[in-house]
């Protein structure tokens, strides 16, 4: 039996394994799929050899600290500098980033006239991704940081001017995922309308509190569970070839 995993820090309410077992047991595949928590990236070489894995999903915090483990980026992890999905073949393991897929393909058929400027909330792997598919779907971006990250503003700078030349607010941190489903990102919400679109990498819960801002003031809100579910079934593919 082929075994296939995820790793993360974190992973309790983790979507993939219900996903992924769902999908064996359809295609009557001899194969399970496990969450792996990780108290740090060091013990990913130990887990390898005891589990030989044939298939690994990555999230947060090691879509970028899993890099020099692996043999091979494909080229879009290569550019985004984050991998969430590997692939073992050949005893050579292969990194790939499919979050990049998922994000401009949910994305996009949200876009109106007013949605030309976004800000992203994060830096991390996850963000690095939502970046590159902004530039392939030809969106200009801020990218907001706690940190005061060189090439970013700092989220005391987010003023009612920032608010309104930027339409398209982008969360890629896990503030508010289950369950302290209170947390947001610690933004102006008064300032948010009707021109907003509100995306959320979070899918648990349905609506965070950073969506529910954006629903009281009538935006247009979007979780991460689509973007979720097409990054999978590329993973999936990724895996089949």
């Amino acid at each position: 039996m082929k075994v296939y995993g995820i790793i993360g820090k974190s992973l309790q309410h983790s979507f993939s394994p219900r996903y992924f077992n769902n999908k064996f047991s359809d295609y009557n595949i001899d194969a399970v799929y496990e969450a792996f928590e990780l108290e740090n990236i060091d013990a990913f070489p130990g887990l390898l050899r005891q589990k030989q894995l044939a298939g690994i999903n990555v999230t947060i915090p090691y879509k970028e600290q899993v890099i020099p483990f692996l043999d091979e980026l494909d080229p879009s992890a290569e550019s985004i500098g984050a991998v969430n999905c590997i692939q073992a073949h050949k005893g050579r393991l292969v990194g790939y980033n499919t979050d990049i897929t998922g994000f401009t393909r949910s994305l996009q058929p949200l876009l109106k006239a007013q949605h030309r400027r976004a800000l992203v909330l994060g830096t991390g792997g996850a963000a690095k991704a939502i970046q590159q598919g902004l530039q392939q779907l030809d969106i200009p971006y801020t990218v907001v940081s706690r940190s005061g990250v060189p090439g970013t503003i700092s989220y005391p700078q987010i003023d009612e001017q920032v608010m309104n030349t930027h339409p398209i607010i982008i969360n890629t941190t896990p503030l508010g995922t289950f369950p302290d489903i209170t947390e947001k990102p610690d933004l102006p919400y008064d300032y948010l309308n009707t021109n907003h679109l509100l995306y959320d990498l979070v899918y648990n819960p349905e609506i965070t509190a950073f969506l529910q801002e954006g629903r009281q003031r009538a935006a247009q809100v979007k979780n991460g569970f689509e973007m979720l579910c097409i990054q999978a079934e590329a993973g999936w593919d990724i895996w089949n070839q």
